[in-house]
């Protein structure tokens, strides 16, 4: 229970930030949701299941809410706050300005840092490897396919300069310019070789970082790392989960990152090729070890790898003679990811032998590692040998998971599963691929049963109305005490926009809505405004705006430039009273914050339903309907509803933003289903055409 000296705590802290917000006003959704979370977190609602999700609107402030609601409960417990991010906007904003502005004037004395991945930070030993030896020498990086240009040896020159003189803290990050992958391949951190026991590594900075990890109270993060945790079991990487309250921010793209996470693919041909490589680079690292252990360990290394070379063969043997009807995609997708007996059997023997693979190569780059730690071995020897060995153990690592997965059933957890055709040198090869269609049993499994409270919150959780589309693909449906807060956003719609559906000529599903877009355009265009216009696909776009540019319409594309040098020069247009018209695809409509004159006229073409053309999609719906269901209704309307109000989630940023929203798809009004997707809209006035 919510004790009433907590409550006296979280209100004096709330008062106290309110007094130093310069444009603070008390907001009652706000309260509510400061409240609600802390009562969750307090097991007011369930004794053991501490999990609150919360669709918060723009405007509601519910940064400041899970701080206001969690941050006191969790240190009352002694727990850790870990708040997950999907994008580096919302994790830049709460490191840089929503934490140090709680930090400073809560009361509450806490530490707070970000987490990145250790592939974010260098190897100090790499950097200096990479400059003592010219570019030709660099063998030790294998794979690498041509020597660094001019202007890539200038950078990895200026970035060791910056970091001996302590002008740089050695995260990819925090460089003013961008880093060119193919330096920073050389000299990024990774698992196997930058290993705290060796003393030329223990200053390194993700080791610094995470020593910093320990002292912190609130640890920032992205869904990736969070992830990457709950794979290694929990508290690997992060605080152990029994241990923390989590805030899973923008929540919504929670379960894709997952199915991500979880997916696995590779090249078959591309694979013999690189395991030969292995093949020889394994007596190589036999040479470098002092122990006798070397020489049995050698020959165990070599006969799994030949032992997977022979059974990659007959999968590229099966593959090739196979006459598969491949798609305009040149992608064959089986049938309810069900593997033809042939590679099902297969699947299993090079899960057995990449799994010893793994095993004897970790043993090897274990001795070795030993070696150097006991000074049998010279750093300037083992180093290089080390590093490319930690290259080839995440290969080993990714191959295991392809073939560890295609051992699953996809009677009990659905798989997507598919082949690509790809090029490859003057010939093909194929990629092999699996997805889990379904992961909320992950997340259950490895997250809300394991944590000691969660709040997960987005702008855009609802679909349709409801929570149900989310609480199943995340794992929580069905859940004892999980609570539900829709908590509306402080604007005033009806006073401040207008939902505009005009009539057309045409739908959507229509050959001529293209050339129909560009007739009518112009008419809904405001020149002297700031307009977005969104599109769902590239092509229509591009077709769309050739036609404008022909009728003399000045255009800035998404795609044609970066997107940061888009919104300066729309900004700069703005400001400068000329109006601007920005154009773009799913990638502008979301996460776009454009307030006040920088968007008043936001134009959408069409409903944003997705074409299930990937064979994740297809094997989505393919479930679905094997169950009984309408995949359409079921996954494309809900999918579609959600990113419509994220699109219309653009026009108000601000409270005192107005402005209009034009959509130029009839299927609103003409459907079953658009009465379902217009009610989840804003409350904005409506003006429809009829």
């Amino acid at each position: 229970m919510l004790s009433d000296a907590l409550k006296k705590t979280i209100r004096h802290i709330h008062q106290q930030v309110a007094d130093n917000l310069g444009d603070y006003k008390p907001r009652k959704g706000q309260n509510y949701l400061v409240a609600e979370i802390a009562k969750t977190l307090s097991g007011e609602y369930h004794k053991t299941q501490r999990i609150c999700v919360m669709e918060a609107g723009t405007g509601t402030g519910k940064s400041l809410a899970y701080c206001l609601g969690a941050l006191p409960y969790t240190f009352s417990k002694n727990k850790k706050l870990v708040i997950s991010t999907a994008t580096v906007a919302l994790q830049e904003q709460l490191i840089e300005k929503e934490l140090p502005f709680f930090a400073k004037h809560s009361g509450l004395d806490f530490k707070f840092d970000l987490v990145k991945g250790r592939n974010r930070y260098i190897c100090s030993q790499k950097l200096a490897m990479a400059l003592e030896t010219s570019p030709e020498q660099l063998e030790f990086i294998p794979l690498s396919t041509a020597p660094l240009s001019d202007m890539e040896k200038k950078c990895l020159e200026q970035l060791q300069t910056a970091y001996q003189k302590n002008q740089w803290a050695g995260d990819r990050d925090s460089w003013a310019d961008t880093i060119p992958d193919a330096v920073w391949n050389l000299i990024a951190s990774d698992k196997h070789s930058c290993q705290r026991q060796l003393s030329g590594h223990q200053h390194c900075p993700f080791h610094q970082s995470r020593n910093r990890l320990n002292q912190m109270d609130v640890l920032v993060v992205n869904h990736s790392l969070l992830l990457a945790d709950l794979d290694l079991g929990g508290g690997t990487i992060l605080p152990e989960p029994d241990n923390c309250v989590y805030v899973i921010d923008e929540a919504h793209h929670l379960p894709q990152i997952t199915r991500d996470f979880s997916s696995a693919s590779g090249t078959i041909k591309g694979t013999i090729e690189w395991l030969e490589k292995l093949l020889k680079f394994n007596q190589k690292l036999a040479n470098a070890i002092s122990s006798q252990r070397a020489i049995g360990l050698n020959f165990k290394l070599a006969d799994a790898i030949n032992d997977a070379n022979s059974l990659l063969k007959k999968v590229r043997d099966f593959l090739s003679e196979t006459p598969f009807e491949f798609n305009d995609d040149n992608v064959y997708r089986f049938k309810d990811g069900e593997l033809p007996s042939v590679l099902s059997a297969l699947s299993k023997d090079l899960n057995d032998a990449s799994l010893l693979i793994l095993k004897h190569l970790r043993k090897m780059h274990d001795a070795l590692t030993q070696d150097l730690s006991d000074g049998d071995v010279k750093a300037h020897v083992a180093e290089p040998i080390l590093s490319e060995t930690g290259v080839y153990l995440q290969r080993v690592e990714n191959f295991n998971k392809l073939w560890f997965n295609l051992t699953h059933s996809s009677q009990s957890t659905p798989h997507a599963r598919w082949i690509k055709q790809l090029e490859y040198k003057n010939n093909h090869d194929h990629l092999l691929a699996d997805c889990p269609i379904e992961v909320g049993f992950y997340l259950k499994d490895k997250l809300w049963n394991e944590c000691a409270g969660a709040v997960l919150c987005s702008a855009t959780l609802t679909a349709l109305g409801n929570f149900d589309h989310f609480s199943y693909e995340s794992g929580l449906a069905g859940e004892e005490g999980v609570k539900y807060l829709k908590v509306p956003s402080p604007f005033d719609y009806p006073n401040q926009g207008v939902i505009h559906i005009p009539k057309m000529d045409s739908e959507p599903t229509d050959k001529d809505f293209t050339a129909n877009l560009i007739r009518c355009l112009p008419d809904f265009i405001k020149k002297d405004q700031g307009n977005l216009i969104l599109f769902s696909s590239y092509w229509q776009m591009g077709e769309v705006a050739k036609g404008l540019r022909a009728k003399g319409f000045s255009l800035l594309i998404q795609g044609e430039a970066s997107r940061e040098s888009l919104l300066s020069l729309h900004k700069s247009k703005v400001d400068g009273g000329n109006g601007s018209i920005l154009m773009g695809t799913q990638g502008l409509s979301e996460g776009l914050d454009l307030p006040g004159n920088y968007l008043t006229n936001l134009i959408i073409t069409k409903l944003p339903f997705a074409v299930p053309t990937s064979p994740v999609e297809e094997a989505q719906a393919e479930y679905v309907q094997k169950r009984g269901g309408n995949a359409f209704l079921s996954i494309t309307v809900p999918d579609a509803s959600k990113k419509l109000v994220q699109s219309c989630g653009r026009l108000l940023r601000k409270e005192r933003d107005s402005g209009r929203i034009v959509i130029l798809d009839r299927r609103l009004i003409s459907k079953r289903y658009g009465k379902a997707m217009l009610d989840s809209l804003p409350p904005f006035k409506r003006q429809i055409d009829y």
